[in-house]
């Protein structure tokens, strides 16, 4: 048995005894699986460069900056305004928050790049009015996580950039395979099944807790809910506009005037800006000065740590982790594991889904695409199926999953800070998304569906 195999096996027998069984904080376990993994692999010299990786990147503070946005907001209500237009016209439609909580998280997750950065920007918004609607809490808070992870299988998410120079970075396809236009196409091909998937969870979710429209004596009237709250109703053009404008006008627009490295830098940093900028509006606008006060902040921020701890922390581990597989080349051992396997087309379509539902647990899909992605292509391709198909699932199985598989999924995490579910009962539920996440994968990649470009 390959290393890489008994290292991944060491890290969930790890994660599992001590989160599951020994009732554990989940960072605890991921820190101490890394921690035997780097005893196992003798890496400790490296420890100063897998915090490096895992401190510089950006998510960490967009996810940080979104989830003080969101604090603020929820505490100084000053969302209601747009939750009671969401309800006013949406109201009478069973399950309609619900609904528009996985078109709109879908589309901005692609924009935004970011699954957790994404549930805090567009959660705080659909989640309240879900709950409000009479969703249970943790279905709440896994419609908004699992509609924000599609993002990063639908363009221009930079999950997909990285996929595509998986395939084309490969000598037996090159750069000219295929264009980006054309991959997009077969992108957004694979993209609509998801959401279709996820839209028929929520109508089947809705059946199960009987969600019921909100009765009519009890709808906010749309004239006075726009006449008081219009301020609020200015939160969601301030959060999703500018990842709008660079969407349109980046390669054109920015790039002349920033460069492309100026355009790219100035993309990265839009979760963090936007969400400080999302902050300070609330805090002018709200009626009452009394609650945007430094020592009201303060204090908002100190009763919510034990919220924004957990998630930031394991995110940062799950980066080292990450960092680490890459210096023992796992990719290479992996590769030669499953050619010597010999499994049929389903075989290795399941075994693969599985693989990456497993790894997506604690290392990033980004890297994971980079990482493995020339593997899973080669192997995939030599059972069937087509290269190109194969290329455009990997932001699926591996960015998509990687944020809703429990115990670690980021996107699960920032989904339970808003909607304020017990984690036990978001767990649970969550299963269901990631079982009908699992199978889709499987459908897709066996050709089963039409698909778009292809």
């Amino acid at each position: 048995m390959p290393s890489a195999l008994i290292y991944l096996g060491i890290m969930l027998a790890v994660i599992v005894l001590w989160f599951l069984l020994l009732k554990r904080p989940v960072y605890e376990a991921v820190l101490i699986s890394f921690i035997i993994l780097l005893t196992i692999t003798g890496t400790w010299g490296s420890i100063g460069q897998y915090i490096d990786t895992g401190l510089k990147t950006s998510l960490l503070y967009s996810m940080t900056a979104f989830v003080a946005m969101s604090i603020i907001l929820t505490k100084t209500k000053i969302i209601d305004s747009s939750i009671a237009v969401i309800l006013a016209l949406l109201g009478r439609v069973t399950g309609g928050a619900g609904y528009v909580s996985v078109v709109a998280s879908s589309f901005m997750g692609a924009l935004s790049g970011s699954g957790p950065g994404n549930v805090m920007a567009t959660g705080s918004i659909t989640i309240p009015a879900m709950k409000r609607s009479g969703f249970p809490a943790e279905l709440a808070a896994n419609i908004e996580s699992n509609a924000s992870y599609l993002g990063n299988m639908i363009p221009p998410s930079g999950n997909i950039v990285a996929a595509l120079g998986a395939l084309t970075g490969m000598a037996a396809y090159g750069a000219d395979y295929i264009s980006q236009g054309q991959f997009w196409i077969v992108m957004w091909g694979c993209s609509i099944w998801f959401i279709i998937q996820r839209l028929l969870m929520v109508f089947a979710f809705c059946k199960y807790y009987r969600v019921k429209p909100i009765p009519k004596e009890d709808l906010p009237d749309l004239k006075t809910t726009l006449k008081q709250g219009w301020q609020g109703l200015l939160l969601p053009i301030i959060i999703l506009l500018p990842f709008v404008l660079d969407y349109f006008f980046k390669s054109t627009f920015f790039t002349d005037r920033l460069g492309k490295s100026g355009a790219s830098n100035m993309s990265s940093s839009l979760l963090i800006f936007i969400g400080g900028l999302a902050s300070i509006y609330a805090c002018i606008v709200v009626k009452d000065k009394k609650q945007v006060t430094p020592r009201a902040i303060a204090n908002m921020f100190a009763d919510s740590v034990k919220t924004i701890a957990p998630a930031i922390g394991v995110c940062v581990i799950g980066y080292m982790i990450g960092a680490l597989f890459t210096d023992l080349k796992v990719t290479d051992e992996m590769l030669v594991f499953m050619e010597g396997l010999h499994l049929g087309k389903f075989g290795l379509v399941v075994f693969i889904c599985f693989i990456t539902c497993l790894l997506g647990m604690v290392i990033p899909g980004s890297s994971l695409v980079v990482i493995f992605g020339p593997v899973f292509i080669t192997t995939l391709v030599s059972v069937g199926v087509h290269p190109v198909l194969a290329a455009a699932m990997l932001p699926c199985i591996c960015g998509v999953m990687c944020g809703i598989t429990p115990p670690l999924g980021l996107g699960m995490y920032a989904g339970m800070s808003l909607a304020g579910s017990e984690f036990g009962k978001t767990f649970k539920n969550n299963l269901w998304w990631v079982a009908l996440q699992f199978i889709m994968e499987v459908i897709v990649l066996m050709g089963w569906l039409p698909i778009l470009g292809l």
